[in-house]
């Protein structure tokens, strides 16, 4: 697990892309980047069904941006071939929104030396640690 230490250094980064963004307002894949994006982070939405969110341009793939974080909201067994993705852009930190996680997605990140969050939402770290 990544200590708290650790979660502020992330939180400190602020150009976060987020994979899966969504348009419906009522999904942790809208209000979680919004909030990030009301406290100061630059968002970049990546989701080819979309050409606007919250305003911003949305990208088809991981691979048409750069970022410091890549916060992935996409379902457990779709996460492979996303980190797959965002290593190639070489991030610093690959998160893995709450109740994500693939351990071959872990491992993967881990030996391309990009730190991995797992399993917890990034709207609540920031809450309880830079509010």
């Amino acid at each position: 697990m990544v200590d708290d230490q650790k979660i502020r250094k992330i939180l400190a980064l602020h150009k976060i892309a987020v994979v899966g963004m969504s348009r419906d307002p009522s999904k942790a894949a809208h209000y979680v980047p919004k909030y990030l994006q009301e406290n100061g982070y630059e968002i970049v939405p990546v989701n080819p069904a979309a050409e606007k969110i919250l305003g911003l341009k949305c990208y088809d793939s991981i691979l048409s941006v750069n970022a410091d974080i890549v916060e992935i909201f996409r379902p457990s067994e779709l996460v492979l071939s996303f980190v797959q993705d965002a290593i190639k852009i070489r991030p610093k930190v690959i998160w893995l929104q709450e109740g994500i996680h693939s351990k071959q997605a872990e491992n993967l990140a881990r030996e391309n030396k990009i730190d991995m969050v797992y399993d917890r939402c990034m709207m609540a770290e920031h809450k309880r640690l830079c509010a």
